[in-house]
């Protein structure tokens, strides 16, 4: 009785606390969103989407540390450059942290990074596009579930992958077969 016990509440407290992603999935309209660059310029989600298709990648950000795996990641986009460039798309990161110091943490982590022109490389201090969108992750230390999205130019989403842990990102691979299927 005990055992039944304990699994009808691990199955309800799974349910309670399971992350629904719902409105993010393909078909979707992704949600509109305006951004500075570490550069302090603006980014509108909507304004590069009208050319565009774009690959929306969200970040942990400044989770307290510069997460080694949003360092892979990007590092692996960037190899990628001219694949994305010849596929017409954009690729606009989102960089998610408190507003405390967070330009000063963007800019240690993209120091070793060369953007291209078709790369934005956004702040989102105070998590303002992570909520309109659901994905901050509001446990200690951890700012947003690392994300991807490809948005085709109509702003739906084609593809979506949102990981509730720390790994589990979508590989440049898939990214790239959803951009071939424009």
């Amino acid at each position: 009785m005990r055992i039944i016990f304990v699994l009808g509440l691990i199955l309800i407290s799974g349910h309670l606390f399971a992350q629904s992603f719902e409105n993010l999935s393909p078909g979707k309209s992704a949600i509109d969103f305006k951004l500075k660059t570490i550069t302090d310029g603006e980014v509108q989600l909507s304004k590069i989407n009208a050319d565009h298709p774009v690959v929306l990648v969200v970040l942990r950000g400044w989770p307290g540390y510069q997460c080694p795996i949003c360092t892979k990641q990007v590092g692996s986009l960037v190899a990628d450059a001219d694949k994305f460039t010849k596929s017409g798309a954009v690729v606009l990161m989102v960089y998610p942290g408190p507003s405390e110091q967070l330009q000063e943490h963007a800019s240690e982590f993209s120091e070793s990074y060369k953007f291209p022109g078709n790369f934005y490389f956004t702040l989102d201090p105070g998590y303002s596009m992570i909520n309109k969108y659901g994905l901050r992750w509001e446990v200690p230390n951890e700012t947003a579930y690392p994300s991807t999205f490809v948005i085709n130019k109509k702003g739906e989403i084609v593809f979506s992958k949102v990981s509730t842990t720390h790994g589990g990102r979508a590989d440049n691979e898939e990214i790239f077969e959803a951009l071939g299927k424009l």
